[in-house]
């Protein structure tokens, strides 16, 4: 028996209820692994908010989580028992386009997530952790990181000296701004909070707005600029951020549609992106070819993810009222025992 945590409602987090539940059956291709650690995103709080449909209950929730392998079948090769790995987001997706099939699911709903003690996946959907990360640091990497590497990289074609514009200092945007600083690109960062623009800045951001003191806040990235625009912009907003966003990138600019926390009803406008011959991209996080090649920079450039804030297991409900709160800087990580 394991214990795991339960979403078994979609009216907020007091719908997650402690479980003991069975070791799953181990199939020839898969491991089990000791689940030391997992981490939240928005996408989490969606799941529990019931705004994300297809998702049935009661589920395990979370993507995101790292640990060790205790076990594995018969077929498998790739990987050994006391291996260091972290599940990928979409267990489907390895390497490749992204396809129907290859999206068709997600850890954490509409299949069961890494809150729990213990976990099977398939051996293809893990990948080793960084030498230099603790089993905390690497179950922050899953999502937001690659998220992040996928604009950035994938969508994006980040090069040095190009600058790239960050919305918030969620995991994402942290992510996105230690990316780009260590492939030799400038990171400016919004926040409505003046310490966790410091806190960016200690970090290494090159500028820094604060859009609450500052609603302009795109025309003055702009000018940072000396007027041509950011190169990137890592759109997390939705609605309320977008005509700051189109007014921050350059012509021919990318802007890569993460994710919609002021909403998602507005319109974009089109005229601008037609005359401002942008690249606007849908960012569905990526593949495990994706989480690799962005792990071979995390190792070359030495990056250490930010944590905010580390729960225990058996404060996972507290986990999530502090996430909803919105009021982290990177990353809030639960620690399994």
């Amino acid at each position: 028996m394991a214990k795991r945590f339960e979403l078994t409602g979609v009216t907020g987090a007091d719908c997650l209820r402690l479980a003991d539940a069975p070791s799953a059956t181990l199939g020839a291709r898969q491991v089990r692994i000791r689940v030391r650690a997992t981490s939240l995103n928005y996408r989490d709080l969606m799941i529990a908010n019931g705004a994300l449909p297809g998702v049935k209950l009661p589920v395990v929730p979370l993507s995101d989580g790292a640990g060790e392998i205790i076990e594995v079948g018969a077929e498998v090769k790739r990987v050994k028992t006391g291996d260091r790995v972290m599940g990928i987001f979409m267990p489907n997706w390895i390497d490749g386009r992204p396809t129907v099939e290859k999206r068709r699911v997600s850890l954490g709903g509409p299949v069961d997530g890494m809150l729990a003690e213990e976990v099977v996946l398939d051996a293809e959907a893990v990948t080793p952790i960084p030498a230099h990360l603790s089993y905390e640091e690497a179950a922050t990497l899953p999502c937001a990181a690659v998220t992040a590497w996928s604009a950035l990289f994938e969508a994006g074609g980040l090069r040095a000296g190009d600058t790239a514009l960050f919305l918030g200092t969620g995991g994402v945007s942290i992510f996105g701004m230690q990316l780009a600083q260590a492939a030799g690109a400038r990171a400016i960062v919004t926040s409505s909070s003046d310490a966790k623009l410091e806190r960016a800045k200690a970090l290494g951001a090159w500028a820094t707005i604060n859009y609450k003191t500052d609603p302009d806040w795109g025309k003055t990235a702009r000018g940072l600029t000396g007027g041509d625009g950011v190169d990137h912009v890592l759109e997390i907003g939705g609605a309320g951020t977008l005509a700051g966003t189109l007014n921050a990138v350059r012509l021919g600019g990318h802007v890569a549609l993460i994710g919609a926390r002021s909403g998602d009803s507005g319109e974009m406008n089109r005229g601008m992106v037609q005359g401002k011959n942008l690249r606007v991209t849908g960012i569905g996080v990526g593949s495990r070819a994706m989480f690799e090649a962005m792990n071979r920079l995390i190792v070359n450039a030495g990056i250490k993810p930010v944590i905010d804030k580390v729960y225990d297991f058996a404060d996972s409900l507290d986990a999530y009222r502090d996430f909803a709160k919105a009021g982290h800087f990177g990353k809030v990580v639960i620690r399994i025992p």
